[in-house]
């Protein structure tokens, strides 16, 4: 699988993430992702402005679906999302809800790991349930918590590999990466690359970033896609 690089639009304005999200599919951006706070504010208006006005790109919609999972990933779809996010701490029906939405609408099921004590054992279940994706995801909140308590933050990164090897289905690595770290995903069997707060949004406003963007995100996904072809299944057995 050629690797995919994915921009968390994190924002609060539907203006801004549509102006964020063109200038991410001219630096060589794969899929737009509604993130998490762009839906709070927006809701379906927001995945079906991302619909209207990026008709053939990949748009993920950002859920973390706890419950209502087949209303809320059929509502999704009817608004254009091609991919939706449950959480692995969501009831196992829920899961199964979900997928099947996914089914019937022709969409594909992203499941998040966050807040799992056995991040690894909760991959695995999550593919066995019918998921087509695994999120490897420390949580904002947690990162932050922790560092507050001047701990060492947790990364991502520490049980990738692991994670890669658990499961048969692609994964992507969520919480906190630099942009070494995300450059890196490919290396560790992961093809899906996010990049959102704080590698392009600034994760304590919730705006985009200041800075030369543009240029910067035309870098990362060159490096991204300069890997060449992710064999996660072969990781398996390394």
């Amino acid at each position: 699988m050629l690797p995919i690089v994915q921009i968390s639009l994190d924002l609060t304005n539907i203006d801004e993430a549509l102006e964020t999200a063109a200038m991410a599919m001219r630096a060589g951006v794969d899929w737009l992702e509604a993130g998490t706070p762009l839906i709070l504010a927006e809701g379906l208006h927001g995945v079906k402005q991302l619909r209207k006005a990026f008709p053939n790109t990949p748009v993920v919609a950002d859920l973390k679906t706890m419950d209502g999972g087949y209303l809320e990933a059929e509502m999704m779809a009817r608004a254009g999302a091609t991919h939706v996010v449950v959480m692995a701490r969501a009831h196992e029906e829920t899961i199964k809800c979900v997928v099947k939405a996914g089914h019937d609408f022709g969409i594909k099921v992203m499941g998040d790991n966050l807040g799992c004590p056995d991040m690894i054992e909760s991959a695995r279940w999550l593919e066995d349930l019918g998921c087509d994706y695994v999120i490897h995801h420390i949580g904002y909140d947690e990162r932050r918590g922790i560092a507050a308590r001047g701990q060492r933050m947790p990364s991502p990164m520490d049980q990738l590999r692991e994670v890669v090897r658990a499961v048969n289905v692609p994964v992507q690595a969520v919480g906190g990466l630099t942009l070494e770290q995300a450059i890196m995903c490919p290396e560790y069997g992961a093809p899906l690359v996010v990049l959102g707060a704080p590698l392009t949004i600034d994760a304590e406003a919730f705006k985009t970033a200041d800075g030369n963007l543009e240029e910067s995100l035309r870098l990362i996904c060159a490096k991204i896609h300069a890997h060449g072809d992710v064999n996660f299944n072969q990781i398996r057995t390394i």
